[in-house]
C-alpha cells in the first residue's frame, strides 16, 4: 500500500516503570562507630549499612536510596530515626517467602539478620506515596545527657553520656533555654550551608536533673540545622558553669552571627529520640509546607 492509504501504525507502547511500594523504616542505632547518617566515600555510615542491607535481602542490583527524617552527625545516636524508601513491588511481595508474615514484618526481621548489632530496624510499614520521612515531619525531638558528678558516671553508658568535669546549675540552664524557644533565625547556632535557611521553630528546650542524677536536655523543633542542638547545649554549659549569665544565649541568638564563645558540645551525649508526623491524609500538605522558603514575620516598628 502507498503512503496515503489512510492506514496508520500505532506507535510502540512506552515501557512502564516497575510498580513500587513506599516503605517507612523506624531505625535505632548507636552512633559511636558510625561517621554519621549520610553516605561518605570510604567511611562507615548508617545510610550505607541499611541501604546495602536492603539490596542484599531483596537481591537488588543496586542499593535503593533512603530518605531520612534528619541526618545525624558522626557519633550521634538515635532511638527514633525514620526513613522511607521506594522498593520494587515484586520484591516487596516476595519478601515473606513461604512464611505467613506480612512483607513489612518479614523485611524487618530479614534486615535484622544481616545488619550489625549497632543498628536495628525496629519496624517497617507500607505508607502512601505522599509520605516523606523528611518533609512530612512535624517535629524532631532530641535528648542530651550529661554526668557532672562522680556518682553518676556509669562506665556501661560511657558512649552515650557526656562526662563533664564541672558541676552544673541545671536551674540556670533551664531558665536560659526557655528564652530561646519560639520561631527565630538560629544562624548564631548553626553551621552555615549555602542556600539553606536557618529559621526554625524551637518548640521545646528544657533542662532538668533526673532521678538518677544526670543533667538532661529535651530539645524539640520543627527541624534543626547543622550542629544546632550541640551548639545550644554548648551555650547552656557556659551558663550552667557560671561563666555566662542566664540571658547570654539569647543575646547570642539576637546577634545572628556565630560566636566563638559558643562551643559545640561533643556528639556522644546526643540522641534523636522521636520524629512526629501528622495523620496520613495530611502527609502531602505537610511536605508542601516544609518545602516552602521560610521567612520571619516582620517586626513591629518601635517608637
Amino acid at each position: 500500500m502507498g503512503e496515503n492509504s489512510g492506514e496508520h501504525t500505532a506507535p510502540p507502547a512506552e515501557p512502564q516503570a516497575p510498580a513500587t511500594v513506599r516503605a517507612r523504616l523506624d531505625i535505632a542505632y548507636a552512633g559511636t562507630a558510625f561517621s554519621g547518617w549520610a553516605r561518605q566515600p570510604g567511611l562507615r555510615t548508617v545510610q550505607q549499612a541499611v541501604e546495602e542491607g536492603l539490596a542484599q535481602v531483596l537481591r537488588l542490583a543496586e542499593p535503593p536510596r533512603l530518605t531520612v527524617a534528619g541526618r545525624t552527625d558522626a557519633g550521634v545516636h538515635a532511638r527514633g530515626q525514620v526513613a522511607h524508601v521506594d522498593l520494587p513491588a515484586e520484591q516487596w511481595s516476595a519478601t515473606p517467602g513461604r512464611s505467613d508474615r506480612t512483607p513489612a514484618v518479614a523485611l524487618a526481621h530479614r534486615l535484622s539478620a544481616v545488619l550489625d548489632d549497632d543498628v536495628v530496624i525496629q519496624g517497617v510499614r507500607q505508607v502512601p506515596e505522599t509520605f516523606d520521612a523528611r518533609f512530612s515531619a512535624l517535629w524532631r525531638r532530641y535528648s542530651y545527657r550529661i554526668s557532672d558528678r562522680l556518682t553518676t558516671r556509669d562506665p556501661l553508658r560511657r558512649s552515650s553520656v557526656l562526662w563533664h568535669r564541672r558541676a552544673l546549675d541545671e536551674t540556670a540552664m533551664n531558665a536560659a533555654a526557655h528564652l530561646l524557644t519560639g520561631e527565630h533565625d538560629f544562624a548564631a547556632y548553626c553551621k552555615p550551608r549555602e542556600g539553606a535557611t536557618t529559621i526554625r521553630i524551637l518548640q521545646e528546650f528544657a533542662w532538668e536533673r533526673t532521678e538518677s542524677g544526670l543533667v538532661l536536655a529535651r530539645v524539640r523543633a520543627d527541624a534543626f540545622c547543622h550542629s544546632m542542638v550541640r551548639a545550644l547545649v554548648g551555650a547552656s554549659l557556659a551558663v550552667g558553669e557560671g561563666r555566662r549569665p542566664v540571658g547570654w544565649p539569647a543575646e547570642v541568638l539576637g546577634a545572628g552571627l556565630r560566636d566563638s564563645a559558643v562551643q559545640v558540645a561533643p556528639a556522644l551525649g546526643l540522641a534523636l529520640e522521636e520524629v512526629g508526623y501528622p495523620q496520613e491524609e495530611a502527609y502531602g500538605l505537610r511536605a508542601q509546607q516544609a518545602r516552602a522558603m521560610r521567612t520571619l514575620p516582620p517586626t513591629s516598628p518601635t517608637a
